[in-house]
């Protein structure tokens, strides 16, 4: 019986170490991502992202409607890797991480600010799948707003 105990207890140890590793390499993508942003490094950026991602923002309109706007991730890279004024610096706050086999889900909020100056807040909601290469990012989608941030 004490053999029993201890090997469930071996398994279970294993597969939330297995599962916090796993965590960790989300969590160092997604960092690469804005760290790559902060550096106005486009290489660094791309290497973070799946062939075929797609961005999303969810938009609340001024005048009371929600959009859901349509990005496109090559503009984005662009964007970053241009020579620009000030600092691109979202700090996010890992909420929520979910793992099922190669698929996970993040929820993270985040204040945007442009050198030090804060800019905007709101959720970044990253899909991910594990490849060859690691976890790449095959989604996001935001909110936008001004005030009223996130924890």
């Amino acid at each position: 019986m004490k053999k029993l105990i201890l090997a469930v207890f071996i398994l279970l140890s294993f597969q939330s170490f297995a599962q916090q590793t796993e965590q960790d390499a989300i969590k160092q993508t997604i960092n690469t991502m804005f760290n790559a942003m902060r550096k106005g490094d486009s290489t660094m950026l791309r290497s973070t992202f799946a062939k075929g991602i797609a961005f999303h923002s969810v938009a609340n309109k001024k005048d009371g409607t929600v959009t859901l706007e349509i990005e496109n991730p090559d503009d984005f890279i662009k964007l970053i890797g241009t020579p620009h004024k000030g600092v691109y610096d979202e700090r996010i706050t890992f909420a929520d991480i979910k793992i099922d086999g190669p698929l996970a889900s993040v929820w993270a909020p985040y204040k945007f600010y442009l050198d030090d100056k804060y800019s905007h807040c709101g959720v970044d909601v990253f899909q991910l799948m594990k490849t060859a290469d690691g976890w790449k990012i095959i989604y996001i989608v935001d909110t936008r707003r001004k005030g009223n941030c996130p924890e």
